[in-house]
């Protein structure tokens, strides 16, 4: 076994066509991505909005139950959207945009670590990467986080590769030019953040290296024009369509929101070390190699492990000043800290070479089977304990379902039921919507009750106060009703009556009401 695992360890890091490395390492993280069903509410929620764009057929404005829902810009929806175009709505092609920013983040990483140090280290960082539980789960979960992440990941590679080549005389514009892109989709991917972070980063290294003689060089007219280009249309778009928005989305979701909301996951400002720690597991036993002082202060290194080391710093500090603290937010430390790690373990590899011991290279490769192993089992451990998704009820429902059938929701919004059963109409939501509680709390009434602020119309016929219900439902006279709502609440609906149901488990009753079924209920008769 330990001939096996240090063989490993070696010919991983000799490994030598970079695109057959690549190529594997992109087919590990789609290999599981389709064996779970969508996790509540995120994916839900995310791939939700993009089945709505697709559906609709209106590409410019995302939309949650057929209302502009402006609290991230669209290019998460749009990928997305595309990837259910192209595959067909299956859980695989809802996690497109996820896979695509976990295929940039290490195919950027791979290609600036073998360019500036060589390609055992480009190898083993990126072998590390792959294997962290924490990217593994994220570039194949449906939310923001993966892309954006991807985004600043790769304008921070392409600053820094731009800057050295800059320094040293060097073609630096191609590079440059990738650096404004990225930045531009990293605003449409989540706003300001896809532009302040990598900024500032880039910003404190060239202070740190004393390379501040080349900011002026960095902001040529020219691509200060693209990035305009590629950022200001979609937004102009929507605020010269719903007036307001620009407001909405910059001032109130980038900083009043913290203040004037009950916004969820408070933690303390120490949150993010431990749980990066344990989510990095096993690799991250072998950080305290990082401050060894033959690799922390190897000064033939200091250049590239400088901007590594602040790149990882600068999106924990960034991260943990605020109360709210969610822990995809920092997926971007995950680059830097495997890049530290292999250095490291490379550096240990190293003064061992003159010796007959082969602990590096058994160490690397029992910690990448290890690894390997807990990635492949999370999935279905994380199948096994989500049960909120409608899945196991659509089996039921889609063989009945059709195009003019309304989707009925008492109180609360089930993310993922249009996606399965593959509904073109937004749902009825049933709920009392003058309640003063709604605007205070971070939850998805208050998804649904910001959307229909700029929509009055599709808010009046979506969100159905719950006093109106009765007459609603006896008042519509074709179609299917479908009615979705949590059993332990069940009874608040007592005229929904036990024959009629079609679906029922712990958490979730669904009933079927046709127009006679509609007909024979006790308060439509």
């Amino acid at each position: 076994m330990k001939r096996f695992f240090s063989s490993l360890g070696d010919r991983l890091i000799a490994f030598d066509s970079t695109p057959v490395f690549l190529s594997l390492c992109f087919a590990w993280l789609c290999f599981t991505a389709g064996f779970r069903p969508l996790t509540l509410p995120d994916e839900g929620r995310y791939i939700g909005v993009a089945w709505e764009m697709l559906s609709s057929g209106n590409w410019l404005d995302p939309t949650l139950d057929g209302m502009p829902f402006f609290h991230k810009p669209p290019l998460f929806y749009w990928i997305t959207a595309a990837g259910l175009k192209l595959f067909g709505s299956i859980e695989w092609a809802g996690r497109l945009a996820s896979l695509l920013a976990g295929l940039v983040m290490i195919v950027s990483l791979h290609a600036f670590v073998r360019q500036h140090r060589d390609k055992r280290t480009a190898n083993l960082a990126i072998a590390i990467l792959v294997t962290m539980p924490f990217f593994f789960v994220g570039a194949q979960f449906a939310n923001l986080d993966m892309l954006v992440a991807g985004m600043i990941s790769a304008t921070i590679i392409s600053g820094a590769n731009a800057i050295l080549a800059l320094q040293k005389g060097l073609p630096h514009r191609r590079a440059l030019a990738f650096a404004y892109i990225f930045a531009a989709l990293g605003i449409l991917a989540k706003g300001l953040i896809g532009i302040v972070l990598p900024g500032a980063i880039l910003f404190g290294w060239l202070i740190v290296t004393q390379r501040f003689r080349l900011i002026p060089r960095l902001f040529p007219i020219y691509l200060i024009v693209l990035f305009i280009a590629v950022v200001a249309p979609w937004f102009w778009l929507m605020e010269k369509a719903h007036p307001g928005f620009l407001h909405y989305f910059f001032v109130y979701h980038h900083f009043q929101r913290f203040s004037e909301t009950g916004f969820n996951n408070q933690r303390a400002v120490w949150f993010y070390l431990p749980v990066l720690l344990a989510l990095a597991l096993p690799w991250s036993i072998w950080i305290w190699r990082v401050f060894k002082r033959n690799v922390l202060f190897d000064r033939e290194g200091f250049a590239i492990r400088s901007l590594m080391i602040l790149w990882l710093l600068g999106i924990l500090v960034f991260f943990s000043l605020p109360n709210s603290k969610l822990v995809g937010y920092i997926l971007p430390t995950l680059p830097p800290l495997a890049f530290l790690i292999a250095e490291a373990l490379l550096a240990w590899q190293q003064e061992r070479s003159h010796s007959f011991s082969s602990r590096p290279a058994l160490a690397i490769g029992a910690t990448l089977a290890f690894a390997a192993t807990f990635c492949v089992a999370i999935i279905p451990a994380a199948t096994h304990l989500d049960s909120a998704s409608f899945k196991p009820a659509s089996a039921i429902v889609l063989p009945q379902f059709q195009a003019a059938d309304q989707i009925v929701m008492l109180e609360d919004y089930q993310y993922d039921m249009a996606f399965y059963l593959k509904a073109s109409k937004p749902a009825w939501v049933i709920n009392t919507w003058d309640d003063p509680e709604i605007p205070k709390f971070d939850d998805g009434r208050k998804e649904l009750f910001d959307a229909g602020q700029f929509d009055p119309a599709a808010r009046q016929k979506f969100l159905i106060h719950a006093s109106q219900f009765a007459a609603r439902l006896c008042q519509e006279t074709e179609g299917t009703l479908w009615v979705w709502g949590r059993t332990d609440r069940a009874q608040r609906f007592a005229f929904l009556e036990k024959n009629n149901t079609v679906f029922a488990d712990a958490r979730m009753t669904l009933w079927k009401l046709d127009a006679a079924s509609r007909k024979a209920l006790t308060i439509c008769r």
